[in-house]
């Protein structure tokens, strides 16, 4: 209500609050159906440690602990989850389709009636407060909604969207290419991502890099990269700079192979420098067979850009801008950020390939609170864990499935009810490396490295 009134205040019109209004309520709703915190009778089965910087959500699960409960297979766990769970729809699945679409255009229609495209003229003035401040809502919400139709996109490449892989494809492709996602290249790089999950090695997405590759020498030196750079500009800049290099430039630098790869072939064998990108069917990610569907897709993205740039031209790059790369950004935003607070922790286990199974890896997915966002993006991050166990399991199901994880498997189900921001800035802060590849590691930071003794002299 708060700011809905704010709105008001500045003048940008009943559309646009009107339009918040029926988000909130539907969100109101939501949570009268499924409880507080928007989990349907789940609450977290985690533990709380003290590390002397406050009270933080630990695991409970610890490999390397003697007394550590043995692992079920993948056919007991999905024992536990009621069948029905597993059953797909197309028809419910095109109505969430239709309903973040809805939305979409009816945010379109709104702005446009609401805010010009043309900078005030004057840039000191509540004019400008205004313009900048009502694209700035925009971008944001729309980039939320574009969102769900990422995820949706997500369910197709999984299988999950209905019973029909050809149906899945022709809707993921047409979702995920409007968004500059190459569909099938990502459909293929994110399915190894779920056969690997928290491997050290053959993982994909998110795989941690060593103290050497950090920059660390063999005694914790400073040497280089990273390591040099969180002494010079501190723990709080340095943590700022990893939600930064995450959330705004990550997903870009991950599609053309510049970040957060894996560290073998598609064949097994290590890249040894070489660059697996998301768009060149001769790319080392991918097996000769899929060849073909990354060529389409790549034509595609290039094709969608070739149009952006036309109505840049067209209309001026600052309304394309305005219109769709600010959402776009926002988009890239939810979607690193998810995946990122999924699977990284300190108290949560990574494993080299004598030490990984899939069982283990799976377990390792971290459910999160996401609030109001859970009704934007079909509760991609807090019913995690159940989609990573089961991937073809369609998202309306999972808050079942989830609440039959939970009491199925006690205290190796992760869920950390941190608010997502507050948990966002502590993995920033706490998760930067690990020691090797080799065994069972976890997360480490560089603020519990020494400083340099020249930094000391200083």
């Amino acid at each position: 209500n708060s700011v809905i009134t704010c709105l008001n205040e500045l003048g940008l019109s009943s559309c646009l609050t009107g339009i918040l209004t029926i988000f909130v309520n539907s969100y109101s709703k939501l949570i009268v159906k499924m409880g507080k915190g928007g989990r349907k009778d789940v609450s977290s089965t985690s533990v709380k440690s003290n590390n002397g910087k406050g009270e933080v959500w630990k695991s409970q699960y610890n490999p390397l602990d003697p007394k550590a409960p043995k692992l079920p297979s993948k056919g007991e766990i999905k024992a536990k989850i009621p069948k029905e769970c597993f059953e797909r729809s197309a028809l419910h699945s095109f109505y969430f389709v239709f309903r973040d679409s809805v939305m979409a255009v009816g945010l379109v229609y709104a702005t446009n009636i609401v805010l010009s495209t043309d900078l005030p003229s004057s840039l000191l003035s509540l004019d400008s407060v205004k313009w900048l401040l009502g694209w700035n809502f925009y971008a944001f919400w729309m980039g939320t909604i574009l969102t769900g139709h990422w995820v949706l996109a997500h369910e197709c490449g999984h299988g999950a969207f209905s019973s029909s892989q050809t149906l899945n494809d022709i809707v993921g492709f047409v979702l995920h290419q409007a968004l500059l996602v190459p569909y099938f290249a990502w459909q293929y790089s994110h399915a190894k991502h779920h056969r690997r999950t928290n491997h050290l090695t053959d993982g994909e997405s998110h795989v941690p890099s060593t103290g050497e590759e950090n920059g660390l020498g063999p005694n914790n030196e400073r040497l280089s990269f990273y390591a040099v750079l969180h002494e010079a500009v501190g723990d709080g800049a340095f943590a700022v700079f990893q939600l930064w290099s995450h959330l705004v430039i990550g997903w870009p630098l991950y599609l053309m192979g510049l970040a957060s790869t894996g560290r073998l072939a598609n064949d097994g064998t290590p890249l040894e420098g070489d660059i697996i990108d998301h768009f060149r069917p001769s790319s080392k990610m991918f097996p000769s067979k899929v060849k073909g569907k990354i060529f389409l897709s790549t034509v595609t993205c290039i094709g969608t850009l070739g149009l952006i740039m036309k109505l840049s031209f067209e209309f001026g790059f600052l309304p394309v801008t305005l219109w769709y790369w600010g959402p776009y950004m926002w988009v890239n935003f939810w979607l690193v950020l998810y995946t990122w607070l999924q699977h990284s922790d300190p108290s949560v286990p990574q494993y080299g390939a004598e030490e990984w199974t899939w069982v283990r890896g799976a377990l390792s997915t971290i459910d999160r609170p996401y609030g109001i966002f859970d009704f934007f993006h079909h509760k991609i991050g807090s019913t995690h864990v159940a989609h990573h166990l089961f991937h073809e399991m369609p998202f309306y199901k999972a808050d079942v499935a989830t609440a039959a994880l939970k009491e199925g498997l006690g205290p190796l189900y992760n869920y950390d009810p941190t608010p997502w921001y507050k948990a966002a800035w502590r993995i920033a802060k706490r998760c930067h490396y690990v020691e090797d590849t080799n065994g069972i590691q976890y997360y480490k930071s560089l603020e519990d490295v020494p400083i340099s003794r020249n930094k000391k002299n200083d």
